[in-house]
């Protein structure tokens, strides 16, 4: 049976994928591919869209815990829901908060998002990544979208500081095929791309994979069509009390896989960081206190 805490059914997978037969998981694979829409149809269908049988779906949501094919349906159409517009997820919280006050119901959402978050984790999987951007032998690319973008600006700050060869892509997807024509096999693209979902990064993503790109994606827990060409996938919760999504799950997860990319690269990256601040004191950027 699927933990309490696994509130999505992408979650409820994760946690019991390791327990499914062969036919369950080639169903689940096929959800996950397009999730949510491949599990909105009757029973009978998206059984024989994924080529298993009628009683293997029925098993398999009853795995993860629900009573039948109709709870399971009904907890993917209430998870589509909630990827609509900032005015209609506005109301949805309005109509459900509680008295507190918004600081505390505030609070509570995002203390809610990080726990989330970072149980939901593979270890192995965010060891990789830190690997991956540790390594100079490949080049980094760092994009993100309308939103998004400020989280790529703070990642590629850092990155520069820690590693050499690290590029900042435009937000402007007219200027990515100049980026995409110098990246070769092996190097990485870090993507950050949360509901709604912008098509021209999915399509870099797609034509940067097709290249042997190392495709690393921070995303929402409903997951970015990107993280089809993506080798990691790291899913943040961002669910508050406002018309916006919050990026505080997604930061600190981000601010994590900084810190472990400096322990990898260590000592190279004190030397790179000593040789930073000898600039910063001839070019007098920052105030000195002695």
């Amino acid at each position: 049976m699927a933990k309490k805490n696994a509130e999505t059914v992408r979650e409820r997978i994760r946690v019991e994928y390791g327990s499914l037969t062969q036919a369950e998981r080639k169903f689940a694979n096929l959800l996950l591919e397009n999730y949510p829409a491949a599990g909105l149809a009757s029973i009978t269908t998206v059984a024989a869209n994924a080529g298993v049988s009628t009683p293997t779906v029925a098993r398999f949501v009853q795995k993860l815990g629900y009573k039948g094919y109709p709870a399971f349906h009904e907890a993917l159409l209430n998870e589509l829901q909630a990827q609509v517009g900032p005015t209609a997820r506005r109301e949805k919280w309005a109509a459900e908060a509680p008295d507190s006050h918004l600081l505390n119901r505030f609070a509570q959402a995002v203390t809610h998002n990080v726990q989330q978050t970072f149980a939901g984790i593979d270890t192995k999987k965010f060891d990789q990544a830190a690997k991956y951007l540790a390594d100079d032998k490949a080049m980094v690319y760092v994009v993100g979208g309308r939103i998004t973008h400020a989280l790529a600006d703070y990642a590629f700050t850092h990155f520069q500081a820690i590693r050499p060869r690290v590029t900042h892509m435009t937000s402007s997807s007219a200027t990515w095929p100049h980026y995409l024509l110098d990246m070769v096999d092996g190097d990485v693209l870090l993507i950050f791309d949360v509901r709604r979902y912008e098509t021209n990064l999915e399509r870099l993503a797609q034509l940067a994979a097709e290249r042997g790109v190392t495709i690393i994606l921070m995303t929402d827990q409903w997951s970015s069509p990107v993280s089809k060409s993506a080798k990691i996938v790291f899913n943040c919760w961002v669910e508050i009390p406002s018309p916006w999504d919050s990026n505080s799950s997604t930061m600190m997860l981000l601010e994590a896989l900084i810190a472990a990319t400096s322990e990898v690269r260590w000592p190279d990256t004190r030397e790179r960081f000593e040789r930073l601040d000898g600039l910063f004191d001839m070019t007098r950027l920052f105030r000195k206190f002695t």
